[in-house]
């Protein structure tokens, strides 16, 4: 799906050690890596300024990564805030995906201390792939190895019916169109209808109208070679989303921030939002729908 990746590292939530495993992110369809590090100024002194040894130091763990006939490599460490400086160094390579770090962590966590993934996803103009931290660093060699290969060729789509779902099936489109590697080799699109009666309408009535839109999405994107599976599911949007990813054999989930209605109604503030903070699957942030 992508072929440039800027992958994002502070060292504390182990992306760091994809520098050693640049061959299987070939085989995920990328042609172009880039790793970088933001390292924060000194503030020790009157004036702020640049701590060159931890520079140097960055510099020389991602040095590691080196580049083959089927992947360039590049090494960029920059000084200052970090979210600015991803957004530069995505923009001078024209990254199509950042990866970044994110721990789960409660809505209050994340009001009290911030989120530099966060922050890029509502500034960059490019999706973000968002891995744990938790499984980064808890992956064998092996596992890492094959989760890099296969990193984009199964995704679970979370699907409504609203503006914002039909718009997030067209970005996924636009993607396959414009990968030579076709990386995407199946999507599964998951409805959920949530119990209880809305507006009169019958659950099994719900039920009925969700396979319904779902098998005209599916015939859409089985045009692009592409498996599509399709589940209706009833309860709970983000329980439900989260059952499914550990119930099929999944990439990563993909959504993304609309304006209002749609995915954004299924929880406060956003269902895009508790995705995020809440599946230990990759998620792929598009852009705003």
């Amino acid at each position: 799906m992508f072929k440039r990746a800027l992958i994002c590292t502070d060292f504390s939530d182990s992306l760091q050690r994809l520098v050693d495993f640049v061959p299987d992110l070939a085989k995920s369809g990328l042609e172009q890596v880039v790793f970088f590090n933001s390292v924060p100024l000194m503030t020790s002194r009157e004036i702020p300024c640049v701590d060159e040894e931890k520079v140097a130091e960055a510099r020389q763990k991602l040095g590691v990564a080196k580049s083959s006939a089927n992947i360039k490599v590049e090494v960029e460490v920059e000084s200052g805030r970090a979210v600015d400086n991803i957004l530069r160094i995505a923009k001078k390579y024209d990254s199509e995906v950042i990866f970044s770090g994110m721990p789960t962590r409660s809505v209050l966590n994340e009001k009290l201390f911030g989120s530099t993934t966060k922050g890029i996803a509502e500034q960059a103009e490019r999706p973000i792939l968002i891995l744990r931290p938790q499984l980064m660093s808890a992956y064998r060699v092996g596992e890492l190895s094959l989760r890099c290969q296969n990193l984009f060729n199964y995704l679970l789509i979370p699907y409504d019916g609203s503006q914002s779902a039909k718009n997030l099936v067209k970005m996924l489109q636009q993607q396959v169109k414009a990968d030579p590697h076709h990386t995407l080799k199946t999507c599964l699109l998951c409805w959920v209808v949530e119990g209880g009666g809305r507006r009169g309408i019958p659950t099994a009535d719900r039920v009925q109208q969700a396979e319904a839109d779902l098998a005209q999405v599916k015939a859409e994107l089985e045009k692009l070679d592409i498996e599509v599976k399709t589940e209706v599911r009833q309860g709970d949007p983000l329980e439900e989303i989260l059952a499914a990813g550990e119930q099929h054999d999944i990439s990563a989930i993909a959504v993304c921030s609309g304006k209002g209605g749609g995915l954004l109604k299924w929880t406060v503030p956003s269902f895009t939002s508790a995705i995020l903070r809440a599946s230990w699957h990759p998620v792929i942030h598009l852009l705003r729908c």
